[in-house]
């Protein structure tokens, strides 16, 4: 029966991983009950100090068993300690766990009576969570329990004699100087005691301080206990003070080797901590998506000291493991690399897909969206589980960066769609106005004219003929302008440069305009009548038209537009410069901004678009120059712009 207040409660059944042989069973009748219930599926693994040194055997069991549990839809995690009963509990409080499923073989007993089996303590630390104990009589762990000389290390051993030796020595000879200072033989034996607390902290082999603890013993008999010089003693107390004696030697040695094996695993979690950290900091600093790329291998590679291998649009780069070899990849990873991209599973080593491959593939992906893959190598060392789920979480990161990225990009490319929509509506909306008064005025005057023509003098007549051909030049400069200023922003307008007389440029342009002025004075001062340009003539007569245009529109009649031209170097310098009121200094910066038109009082009510100037920046900008505007003294305004110095060539 369900604890009162659970039964409303989404159920979320644990199951705990080991490199039992039964464990695979326990997963799988977890992996049912979980079905069953429509509960949360999670699977935890906690790793003890000198899991490193487990039998090759049971490493790979426990791997199958790992990537049992995930292809049964478990979340897997990996925490460290020695507690494995206290880790449990805290994980389960903390993931909001109802289930926890356990084999028979992870029950125990009661060990000297002392110590509660290992169901009683996760009963006692996790009194509100049901605990399951799948039964398994047939698999036994024979050869698996962990004894004080259970397959040792003998060259490091070896290694650490001589430390042991020393702190032996060194204990004897300030035993000595206790010894003959009249100090109690208690202070001799926690001399030697500390001997062994240093031999096990220096050497890394229970052996060393195991021989440490029982040499103490035998040197402290043979050297400081009655008789002297024998392993012989008179007392009858003597005994069990070399029971005690050694008892506590070894509790001190096994304590500092155990303290040993936590400062290590917190230095490895410390180290991995930072990977994770710094990790996060360089993949949100990065700006494109090859520095997000490059920063995530960069991190694996200094986790998992390994090559590692990013592929990412078709490319394709390694970053080698320090101090080794580059491994070749496989002549199948672009097929692996296919697979995992359109599956969004890994493939490779240690995975069910392409298993014999010697790297394992990582997908990097967020919400089925691919990214990438990145492939680790693996070889016969097979990753750590820890390493694997801070790989993950490496991994995860750089997705929600690419992520990010791809919807930056999206929202710049909406954000220019949009404003190019924008932009096509002004231009038709200025258009249709801008087109409506001299429409009306042609279509106004050619009325009057075809009813009423006899009626007219002959003056009137040519008035008339003159604003509708005044009107049709206006249009035909509008349309124009709209024309170039569209092909160009398109990249759709080719430039045919030829070698041209600027003087010839500038009279035809000249020919469109002078119908326009009204009084207004156009002079040209050419410093040399020889002066050759490479342009489009086409496009910088246009210029020349629009900033001359410009000026007939905005000075008064009776003002003086002049033209200039002089060779500067490998380019030539023309300006076109008015002496009228000269623009005001708010309206400078925008007055090459397209659709911008500042106060535009025009005598004939027309009003222009803000084309002209733009275009004559785009001009000039593709002929490789620029244009400016300064102020013209005493008033007005000069417009300046640079085009490229053409040579004649001559066959010699």
């Amino acid at each position: 029966m369900e604890p009162q207040g659970r039964q409303n409660e989404k159920e979320h059944i644990l199951v705990c991983l080991s490199p039992a042989p039964s464990n695979a069973r326990i997963i799988q009748t977890a992996a049912k009950m979980a079905r069953a219930f429509r509960a949360s599926f999670s699977a935890l693994y906690v790793r003890k100090p000198g899991a490193d040194n487990l039998p090759q055997e049971d490493k790979e069991r426990l791997q199958n068993n790992i990537r049992l549990a995930e292809s049964s839809g478990a979340t897997v995690t990996t925490v460290y300690g020695d507690d494995i009963a206290f880790q449990i509990a805290e994980y389960a409080r903390l993931s909001d766990v109802t289930k926890i499923v356990i084999g028979r073989s992870a029950v125990g007993k009661r060990r000297f009576g002392f110590k509660a089996a290992f169901s009683e303590q996760l009963i006692a630390l996790a009194p509100i969570i049901d605990i399951h104990i799948i039964p398994d009589g047939n698999v036994a762990l024979s050869g698996r329990k962990k004894t004080l000389f259970g397959m040792p290390d003998f060259k490091k051993a070896l290694r650490g004699l001589p430390v042991a030796a020393a702190a032996l020595v060194l204990s004897t000879l300030f035993g000595w100087l206790f010894s003959l200072l009249g100090f109690t033989v208690s202070n001799i034996i926690a001399v030697y005691m500390l001997g062994v607390l240093i031999t096990a902290a220096l050497t890394g082999s229970k052996i060393d301080w195991v021989v440490s603890s029982v040499a103490s013993v035998l040197v402290f008999n043979f050297l400081f206990i009655e008789p002297k010089y024998s392993l012989m003693a008179y007392g009858s107390e003597y005994p069990v003070t070399f029971i005690i004696m050694l008892a506590a030697s070894l509790i001190i040695g096994g304590t500092a080797e155990k303290l040993k094996g936590r400062e290590r695993e917190a230095s490895r979690t410390a180290f991995r901590t930072k990977i994770l950290f710094d990790s996060n900091q360089l993949i949100q600093k990065a700006t494109d998506e090859t520095e997000i790329f490059v920063a995530t291998a960069e991190q694996i590679r200094k986790l998992l000291k390994r090559d590692v291998t990013v592929f990412s649009g078709g490319d394709e780069r390694t970053f080698p493991a320090p101090g080794d070899g580059q491994r070749e990849l496989s002549p199948d990873r672009e097929e692996i690399v296919r697979f995992v991209a359109e599956h969004n599973v890994g493939a490779g080593k240690g995975t069910d897909a392409f298993p014999r491959d010697g790297f394992t593939y990582f997908p990097v992906s967020k919400n089925q969206k691919n990214y990438g893959v990145i492939a680790v190598y693996i070889g016969d060392n097979p990753i750590d589980e820890f390493d694997k789920g801070i790989v993950s979480s490496i991994l995860y990161e750089c997705a929600i960066a690419l992520d990010n990225a791809f919807n930056a990009k999206e929202k710049e490319r909406v954000a220019i769609l949009a404003k190019n929509e924008q932009l096509r509506a002004d231009l038709l909306r200025s258009i249709s106005h801008d087109l409506r008064t001299p429409l009306t005025s042609i279509s106004g005057n050619a009325s009057n004219l075809l009813s009423n023509e006899d009626a007219f003098d002959q003056e009137t007549r040519k008035r008339l003929y003159g604003d509708i051909y005044a009107d049709a030049l206006w249009l035909n400069n509008l349309v124009e302008n709209v024309l170039s200023i569209t092909r160009l922003g398109e990249g759709g307008m080719e430039l045919h440069f030829t070698t041209e007389l600027l003087g010839d440029v500038i009279d035809e342009a000249l020919k469109h305009v002078h119908g326009k002025a009204e009084g207004q004075k156009i002079t040209v001062d050419l410093k040399d009548e020889l002066l050759l340009v490479k342009i489009d003539a086409r496009l910088i007569a246009q210029v020349i038209i629009n900033l001359v245009d410009n000026a007939i529109k905005y000075t008064p009649q009776t003002s003086e537009i002049r033209i200039t031209a002089e060779r500067v170097g490998d380019r030539v310098s023309v300006t076109v410069a008015d002496d009228g009121d000269g623009i005001p200094n708010e309206l400078k910066p925008r007055v090459f901004e397209m659709f911008y038109t500042g106060k535009n009082d025009v005598a004939d009510s027309r009003r222009s678009i803000g084309l002209g100037l733009p275009l004559c920046r785009s001009i000039v900008n593709a002929h490789g120059g620029e244009i400016t505007l300064t102020d013209n003294a005493p008033h007005g305004a000069v417009f300046t712009f640079s085009l490229p110095a053409g040579e004649v060539k001559t066959d010699g």
